[in-house]
């Protein structure tokens, strides 16, 4: 700074330092910003948990505010939602008053129409709806996998389905992805049945059950 005639401190206190404002009150906390379209059951899928929304939003598209710590969800440049966020990710996070006051989402569907529309494909099927909607906190938040297992029935038929939903079922996967990788995988076609284990062949190294009496 020689050539310059002052010191870095000295050109500091002269031009900058009446210039500083003071720091915010609150520290700075780093966010994202994406687009999500409320799903009909009013929920909005965000890091692959899903956080609910005033239901007279659904099927539009909002705009959520990500942080470690909240999700904000803005329609129109106004904020409709805020959640805690949570650190797992999975599961439903609803408000109660974001719930309409007649459970008719999905263009009037209630739990007995999805349930008796299972039920025409099988009687598994239809018990596995009813796990999917009864062990949620809202049964409207197993409308969508439950009209998830019913679209499987065009592609495989009703009685592969509903062998599929009974497999699901003794192995307590009660989701829409189990089914549909059941399914996948043809393990449909195997039976509800596992294949009896086939005994240790005989060996040196073995010593087998007489050796600990």
């Amino acid at each position: 700074m020689r050539h310059v005639g002052h010191s870095r401190r000295e050109l500091f206190d002269e031009l900058e330092k009446a210039a500083l404002a003071p720091l915010p009150a609150t520290p700075f906390e780093y966010a994202e910003w994406k687009a999500a379209k409320v799903h009909p059951d009013y929920h909005v899928e965000v890091d692959k948990t899903f956080y609910s929304v005033p239901h007279q939003l659904i099927g539009r598209t909002v705009e959520v505010r990500l942080t470690h710590r909240v999700i904000e969800i803005f329609h129109d440049h106004q904020r409709v939602a805020c959640h805690v966020r949570r650190s797992q990710r999975c599961g439903h996070v609803t408000i109660d008053v974001h719930m309409p006051k007649a459970h008719q989402r999905y263009a009037n569907t209630t739990p007995a129409n999805l349930i008796g529309r299972a039920a025409v494909i099988g009687p598994n099927t239809a018990i596995l709806v009813e796990r999917m909607m009864r062990d949620r906190p809202h049964p409207e938040q197993g409308y969508r996998s439950a009209m998830g297992i019913l679209s499987l029935s065009p592609r495989y038929g009703t009685t592969r389905l509903d062998a599929a939903c009974e497999r699901a079922l003794t192995i307590n996967a009660i989701t829409y992805s189990s089914v549909n990788a059941i399914l996948k995988a043809g393990l449909d076609r195997m039976g509800s049945q596992a294949e009896p284990a086939k005994p240790t062949p005989a060996h040196v190294n073995i010593r087998g059950r007489t050796y600990y009496q």
